[in-house]
């Protein structure tokens, strides 16, 4: 038997780094996707395709024993196959680059979490959901569940830590994405926020307040679709990003570039790399896509099913 399934990357619109110190974000999940397929083998081990690479580990093995590459995906199939005497084989496909503030790891883990879970009974997006979080904890203790909520159930979203909330339009624009090609860290990034929220906390303070606003503002615009409006706050938060020392020269001209023919454009994800997002319609969307053409760039639209299984 084979269980296929394919969950979608996501990008962050507003509110990434505030988003710590309790603030709101919005989410979106976009139609690039990861897709895992699972079969069961007849023996004791759990191997793993991926551009990544091949492994293959005994069942029995001990989690801190694997690589932190394949140890969400090798998680899920060792606590789903705990009651089979039976192997799995694990191939994993991506559309999403990796290590750029797309979601690929929480892609993986939604998509793994339901092809694994199907070769045995149906599962609902809640089960999904809180496997996929698990998994991806043992990597990222901190992980705050925003991604792979956004990967589970796709659509926008409001998201905070006490929850999340659909915000049900339908969208009339694109999203082009271009990778900037930086490696960056993301701890350290949130790191340097910390410390600068620490010796700036009168300023850091005021921004947590304005994005607050701010992302109350773009909700609105959200809904109504005024997509001028939405564009222009999404380059008033570049403005407090770059505050908060999350941007840098290459990102900044990668913006520049984009804001010119784009209705808006900001750093997605932690920043001092990564990818940047411009918000585009029909109307502008080759004049975007040639302005980044020197990046590695391409367009998406709002994924509004999330994770879902594909026939075989």
């Amino acid at each position: 038997m084979i269980s296929v399934a394919s969950a979608p990357a996501k990008v962050i619109l507003f509110g990434e780094h505030f988003i710590v110190y309790g603030g709101k974000a919005i989410l979106c999940a976009i139609d690039k996707r990861i897709t895992v397929e699972s079969e069961l083998v007849d023996s004791a081990t759990i191997k793993i395709e991926s551009d990544l690479g091949t492994v293959t580990i005994s069942k029995n093995e001990s989690i801190k024993n694997v690589d932190s590459k394949f140890r969400p995906v090798f998680f899920i199939a060792q606590k789903i196959l705990q009651q089979s005497n039976l192997g799995i084989r694990i191939s994993i496909k991506s559309e999403i680059p990796s290590g750029v503030g797309l979601g690929s790891s929480s892609a993986c883990c939604v998509a793994a979490a339901r092809s694994i879970s199907g070769l045995f009974k149906k599962t609902s997006k809640e089960e999904i959901l809180k496997l996929a979080l698990e998994a991806e904890k043992t990597v990222f203790e901190n992980a705050s569940g925003a991604d792979t909520t956004s990967c589970t159930y796709g659509g926008i979203m409001e998201y905070t830590k006490n929850g999340t909330k659909n915000i049900d339009v339908i969208p009339n624009f694109y999203l082009v994405i271009a990778n900037s090609k930086i490696i960056h860290s993301t701890s350290d990034v949130v790191l340097r926020v910390k410390q600068f929220k620490e010796t700036h906390a009168e300023e850091f303070s005021l921004l947590c307040i304005n994005e607050a606003s701010l992302i109350e503002e773009a909700i609105n615009s959200l809904n109504r679709n005024d997509l001028k409006k939405l564009g222009e706050k999404m380059l008033v938060n570049q403005t407090y990003l770059h505050k908060i020392g999350v941007s840098n020269e290459s990102l900044d001209a990668m913006i520049d570039s984009a804001k010119s023919v784009s209705y808006g454009a900001k750093i997605t994800g932690a920043g001092d790399g990564g990818c940047i997002v411009a918000l585009v319609d029909d109307s502008n969307l080759r004049a975007t896509l040639d302005a980044l053409s020197k990046y590695e760039c391409f367009s998406t639209k709002i994924d509004s099913i999330g994770v879902k299984e594909i026939t075989p």
